[in-house]
């Protein structure tokens, strides 16, 4: 896998993360544990895709 491709793949599962907070954060009684969980691995990817573009 190029690097470009692992960036790609790494953005792609960072806008799944923001589709599944924009609906848990929709919800009428939003779960905050399960909202803090994805923001933290939200942050996570974009750490590394940051890392791995800007070597």
């Amino acid at each position: 896998m190029s690097l470009e491709d692992r960036v790609k793949t790494l953005q792609d599962k960072k806008n799944n993360l923001e589709q599944s907070l924009e609906v848990e954060e929709r919800r009428p009684l939003p779960d905050n544990i399960a909202v803090h969980d994805l923001k933290r691995k939200k942050l996570a990817l974009k750490d590394e895709i940051e890392r791995l573009s800007h070597p």
